[in-house]
């Protein structure tokens, strides 16, 4: 809210509290003579505090300076008001039970009470400036850490892994000179990966079905490396193909475990892929062997684990359960998500 917006707004609840106090004189036109002056003087208050006291001092944290001049500014508006009334000779309300003569003035009192309604006055306005100032405070700050979450999703989106795409276009080389056939496949697969990556994954949400055929695509493509039959089950109970998650969330978990399972190996290895889908949730299990010896791999995998559970924790922060377990030479993900609605 703009100063103009906040000091209509100051002037419009002042405005309705002086009237509150009217109607509790009865409307009576004297009461309006006598307060006109407390008034005008609030108004300048406010407009004091809203372009000058409350940006200069009090939102620079200048909390003296702020105080001594709000105490100089009400005492001037103060004696500007008393001088307005003394000038003016506005009289005070007649007895009923006196008789002619002249009209008795203001005892010093009344100054002393209409001085207390401005100091109050600005009180309240400066509580109402303070709220102001932090509700757009935290408003700005939200929006700062709304960007930031942005931008760190797009980072770790972005970190998809590149050793995958070499050594998928290094196959498709090898391929190219022992079966056409499968080089046509293994370029289309690839093809319709990249697509996704490049184009879809920009949405913050895909279809469950589209990250299915990512996935699909991937283990196409591996198999097609040798014509053995590489021990991978997968058993996708999809009911809702159209259930919405962020994208490239569940491939992470994959490429781990067709790099650490030795899959290649085949004899005592195995992926098992697990997708099963509900009115509002989705359950993605993946289990994978574990060699008796440590395999070599360089560092240039995917994002990682520990990246895939910052993205849950930004996508999903109420609404996600990850176990990740190791048991009897097997290693496990368990994630159920939430449905976003």
């Amino acid at each position: 809210m703009n100063k103009l917006k906040r000091f209509s707004f100051q002037i419009g609840l002042l405005l309705i509290i002086w009237l509150v106090l009217w109607s509790g004189q009865d409307w009576v036109n004297h009461f309006l003579l006598q307060n006109i002056s407390a008034f005008i003087a609030q108004i300048l208050l406010i407009l004091l505090l809203i372009y000058v006291a409350a940006p200069k001092f009090l939102f620079t944290k200048k909390y003296v300076t702020f105080i001594g001049v709000s105490i100089l500014a009400i005492l001037l508006v103060t004696l500007i008001a008393s001088f307005f009334i003394s000038q003016n000779g506005m009289p005070f309300p007649r007895p009923r039970e006196s008789g002619p003569g002249p009209l008795p003035r203001r005892p010093p009192e009344m100054y002393l009470t209409q001085a207390l309604l401005i100091a109050l006055a600005y009180v309240l306005a400066v509580v109402v400036e303070v709220v102001f100032h932090n509700q757009k405070n935290e408003e700005a700050l939200i929006k700062s850490q709304a960007e930031n979450l942005n931008t760190e999703l797009k980072l770790l989106k972005s970190q998809i892994n590149p050793h995958f795409l070499f050594n998928a276009l290094n196959n498709i080389y090898a391929l190219s000179g022992i079966d056409t056939t499968k080089t046509q496949q293994s370029i289309s697969y690839l093809s319709d990966m990249l697509r996704y990556v490049l184009y879809e994954c920009e949405q913050p949400q895909v279809t469950l079905q589209k990250e299915m055929d990512y996935i699909d695509n991937y283990i196409k493509l591996f198999r097609l490396k040798s014509s053995k039959t590489y021990p991978i089950t997968t058993n996708f109970k999809v009911a809702n193909p159209n259930i919405m998650v962020s994208p490239m969330l569940l491939i992470p978990f994959i490429e781990n475990a067709f790099k650490h399972s030795n899959i290649e190996k085949i004899i005592d290895t195995f992926i098992t892929i697990d997708l099963e889908t509900s009115a509002n949730t989705i359950q993605f299990e993946i289990r994978n062997s574990i060699p008796e010896s440590p395999i070599n791999k360089d560092e240039l995998g995917g994002i990682g684990l520990e990246n895939v559970k910052k993205r849950l924790l930004i996508i999903y922060p109420n609404a996600h359960d990850l176990k990740i377990t190791t048991i009897n030479n097997t290693f496990s993900v368990s994630l159920k998500l939430e449905q976003h609605v």
